[in-house]
C-alpha cells in the first residue's frame, strides 16, 4: 500500500485476506496483481475438487468472461481462445495445479450478453461441447442495459431465464458439475448508489438459481467487498464493472478455491 492509502489498525493487511480465503491458489500467486502468495489449498480442498481426469471444463457470460478472446479460435487450452481475463487465469492454474490430467479448457463468453442470449446460442456453444465442469457469470448486463434504457428485463425475468437454462442443460447433460458465479460491481466508474438494492436483488437470484441446480457457487461480490479494505474499488475495477489485472487474477484465485483445485 502507498501512503495514500494508510492502513486502519483494525483492517486486515493483505497477507491476512488473501490467506484467509481470497487466494487459495498458489500456480496463481504471481500470475496477477493482487499482491503476496496465496497459500496452497488444505488436502480437504484437493479431496472435494470439482475436476477429475480428462475433463472438459467451460467458462460462459458476458464481456468479463470474454475478455478479448479470438473468437476465431477454438482451441482447448490456448490463451488467445481463452482471452485475457479471470477465465484464461483460471485456466492457467488448472493446468498448472493439473498437468498430468489431461484437461481441455475452453471460454465461450460474449460481450454484452444477458442470460436470453446465453440461452440463444447455448446449443453451439455450451451443450455441443459437452463440459463436464460448466461456469456460468451472467447478470451485470440485465441490469444495466435495463437501467441505460436499451433492456426492459426485470430480475424475476433473469431468475426465471436463468433456471430455465440451467434446468436446459441438466436435461441435456445430467452429469455435469454446474459452477454459478456471483455478478458483481464495485463502487466506481459507471456505478453508484443508485445500482442499489437493485442490484443486490440479481446477486440473491444468482445464488438461489444455484442452490436449486446443485451448483457451487462462487461469491464474487463477497470477495470484492473485503478486496476494497486494501485497496480502492478502482485497483480491482477501474470502470466499476469490468476487472483490472488484479480484478480478473483474485477472481481466477477465488474460482479455484471454490473449485477445490
Amino acid at each position: 500500500m502507498n501512503g495514500t492509502h494508510p492502513q486502519h489498525p483494525s483492517t486486515p493487511n493483505r497477507r491476512d485476506l488473501l490467506g484467509a480465503g481470497l487466494a487459495g491458489a498458489a500456480t496463481l500467486g504471481a500470475l496477477g496483481g493482487a499482491g503476496g502468495c496465496a497459500a496452497p489449498a488444505p488436502a480437504s480442498d484437493a479431496r472435494r475438487s470439482l475436476l477429475r481426469r480428462g475433463d472438459t471444463v467451460l467458462f460462459q457470460g458476458d464481456s468479463i468472461t470474454d475478455a478479448g478472446r479470438a473468437r476465431d479460435d477454438g482451441r482447448a487450452n490456448a490463451q488467445p481462445a481463452l482471452g485475457g481475463g479471470y477465465a484464461w487465469l483460471a485456466a492457467a492454474g488448472l493446468l498448472t495445479a493439473r498437468p498430468d490430467d489431461d484437461l481441455a479448457v475452453f471460454n465461450r463468453g460474449v460481450s454484452g450478453n444477458k442470460v436470453f442470449q446465453l440461452a440463444a446460442r447455448w446449443e453451439p456453444d455450451a451443450l455441443a461441447l459437452r463440459p463436464d465442469v460448466l461456469s456460468v457469470l451472467i447478470g451485470v448486463n440485465d441490469i444495466w442495459h435495463g437501467r441505460n434504457g436499451s433492456y426492459d428485463g426485470t430480475v424475476e425475468v433473469y431468475r426465471r431465464d436463468y433456471d430455465a437454462l440451467l434446468a436446459r442443460t441438466r436435461d441435456a447433460l445430467p452429469e455435469v458439475r454446474l459452477v454459478v458465479c456471483e455478478p458483481f460491481v464495485l463502487r466506481c466508474g459507471a456505478v453508484d448508489d443508485s445500482w442499489f438494492p437493485a442490484f443486490d436483488g440479481y446477486r440473491a437470484a444468482a445464488r438461489e438459481v444455484a442452490t436449486a441446480h446443485g451448483a457451487t457457487f462462487v461469491a464474487f461480490q463477497a470477495m470484492f467487498d473485503e478486496a476494497v479494505a486494501l485497496a480502492p474499488p478502482e485497483h480491482w475495477a477501474g470502470d466499476g464493472v469490468h476487472p483490472t489485472a488484479a480484478g480478473a487474477a483474485l477472481m481466477a484465485q477465488t474460482w479455484l478455491r471454490a473449485a477445490g483445485v
